[in-house]
């Protein structure tokens, strides 16, 4: 079974940081693109940012520029370094990763709140 296990939200003012780390286990032969995506309240989930097994990135124009996204194989976490918060980057941010199969697995959610 896949695990994802999110870290590293919190609250911190406009134009700080931070990095979100996203701890996944399970078969880990089968996964081939990991995400990051974000929900903030009333709104829907969107994706944030992703990343595939060849290291090919893509990010939401919103966030382009400001946030990167990386992955450790060594220790299998994905990370998402965010810059220059604003605070419309309020949400919950979630961690997820597509198997063959095709399967989509979930992490539990991370807080983040950016204050003005």
């Amino acid at each position: 079974q896949v695990q994802l296990v999110e870290s590293g939200g919190g609250q911190v003012q406009a134009g700080g940081s931070l990095r979100l780390s996203c701890a996944y286990s399970g078969r880990l032969f089968d996964m081939y693109t990991w995400r990051w995506y974000r929900q903030a309240p009333g709104e829907g989930r969107e994706s944030v940012a992703s990343i595939t097994i060849g290291d090919g990135t893509d990010y939401a124009d919103s966030v382009n520029g400001r946030f990167a996204i990386s992955r450790d194989r060594a220790v299998n976490t994905l990370y998402l370094q965010m810059n220059n918060l604003k605070p419309e980057d309020t949400a919950v941010y979630y961690c997820s990763v597509f198997s063959y199969g095709p399967k989509q697995y979930w992490g539990q959610g991370t807080q983040v709140t950016v204050s003005s």
